[in-house]
């Protein structure tokens, strides 16, 4: 018996060590910072994404905000599946709890998919890079994920990706180069719409920085216009006249306390930034809406009063397409093919009914399953439930009536005994 502990004590030590030995960081080829070193003070999160100040950054930054909102609801998980292909169990793994838990020192795993998504939707593609495992990914492709974060990608080579990501050690973002193998590299779904350079998308963003520089214009008390003169201005002489004329509306305007001046019946003065602002108008109209019309995405959703209908739509249109996406690249770089044939899988979990109430979900449960449309393991799934180990939850049947075989009568049929163990209807039958 001492044998035996010592013995599996040694191989803890000995895994344990390997580990240690073994363990690997993206950022350990970086000097790390002294032990008294603490790096310069931030007014913000170095590790998040900046976005421009501008207002044309407005529009766009509610809708990504509200996908990526969305999208982070929705459970990611590191699942067993059964011989049937269907989800059997969650494997406690660390990439696992890198998904529901804590991605890293910053965020919790809803953080990391939040920032998945903020990222792919400005940059158009996100690369998710395993900050620390057990061994080295470049030369291994078993580890186990100690924790992952967010970069974009700046440069491509045939096989590694050059990413700039946040570095916790030092406390700022550079780059670094990755074999593309190790790199969850998860492109936007909508790039076409929103990445692309002549995309709706973008058309938009350049309107609205128009129509900034518009305002900024009106704001500084600047009239674009242009006045007719009755007169040719040709000679010298009508030119300083001209330029005189100017001179005595400006300062009409300036000493004006609401800036009003008086110009000479003669005279037509034509306003220049006024047809300009309203054209640019009309086109952001226009292209908001293109945008909500290619996206699925409407003002009722950014400001929570959409009916149901309009929200199942947005979700199979749009959140469901982002999490594919994300699951789909995971599942391709953090497993190997081994795991994969040995059922493993990445698999996301939405739940169809979540606004629909409970009493509702039993009703549509009895009614897919009485009218033989789903086999109650079916219907698990989708409400994401494990299925249940019953044979009978595998098969196409009306639960409320009985097979033949069964020997139990059939619904509406009554049996019924009295404190003697006499049954009545047997005894009509002439049993």
């Amino acid at each position: 018996m001492r044998f035996f502990f010592l013995e599996e004590k040694f191989k803890m030590e000995m895994n344990i060590g390997s580990r240690l030995k073994h363990a690997w960081n993206a950022f350990l080829n970086r000097d790390p910072p002294g032990s008294r070193y603490y790096g310069g003070g931030y007014s913000y999160r170095p590790d998040r994404m900046r976005f421009s100040r501008g207002s044309e950054r407005t529009i766009i930054n509610a809708i990504d905000n509200r996908i990526a909102l969305d999208a982070a609801s929705i459970t990611i998980n590191h699942v067993k599946l059964d011989e049937n292909n269907r989800f059997d169990s969650i494997i406690d793994s660390g990439l696992n709890y890198c998904l529901n838990t804590e991605a890293n020192a910053d965020q919790t795993g809803r953080g990391l998919i939040q920032d998945i998504v903020m990222t792919f939707l400005e940059e158009g593609v996100a690369a998710v890079v395993p900050e620390k495992t057990n061994f080295d990914p470049r030369y291994s492709n078993s580890y186990e994920i100690y924790s992952m974060r967010v970069g974009v990608p700046v440069e491509w080579y045939p096989n590694h990706v050059r990413v700039r990501m946040f570095n916790e050690l030092t406390g700022q973002k550079e780059e670094i180069t990755f074999p593309k193998k190790m790199v969850a590299l998860i492109e936007n779904p909508f790039y076409a719409v929103m990445n692309a350079p002549n995309s709706t998308m973008q058309q938009l963003v350049r309107k609205l920085a128009l129509l900034d520089v518009v305002d900024e214009q009106a704001g500084s008390g600047k009239l674009d216009m242009i006045i007719q003169l009755p007169y040719v201005i040709k000679s010298p002489a009508r030119r300083e006249q001209a330029e005189q004329r100017r001179a005595d509306i400006e300062q009409q305007l300036s000493g004006s306390k609401y800036g009003i001046a008086y110009t000479d019946g003669t005279e037509r003065i034509v306003q220049l930034n006024r047809s300009l602002e309203n054209n640019i108008l009309k086109s952001i109209e226009y292209l908001t809406n293109m945008v909500y019309s290619q996206l699925g995405v409407t003002q009722e959703i950014l400001n929570g009063t959409a009916d149901e209908k309009t929200m199942n739509n947005y979700m199979n249109r749009i959140i469901e397409p982002v999490i594919s996406a994300i699951a789909d690249e995971f599942k391709r770089k953090f497993l190997t093919k081994t795991a994969r044939t040995q059922g493993q899988s990445i698999m996301f979990f939405r739940d169809p009914f979540r606004l629909a109430p409970v009493s509702m979900i039993a009703e549509m449960a009895d009614k897919f399953t009485r009218n033989e449309i789903m086999t109650p393991n079916e219907f698990r799934q989708v409400i994401g439930m494990k299925p249940s180990k019953d044979p009978k939850s595998d098969r196409l049947a009306n639960r409320n009536i009985a097979s033949a075989d069964e020997g139990v009568p059939i619904q509406g049929e009554e049996t019924y005994a009295d404190e003697q163990g006499y049954d009545y209807a047997d005894q009509q039958e002439g049993v």
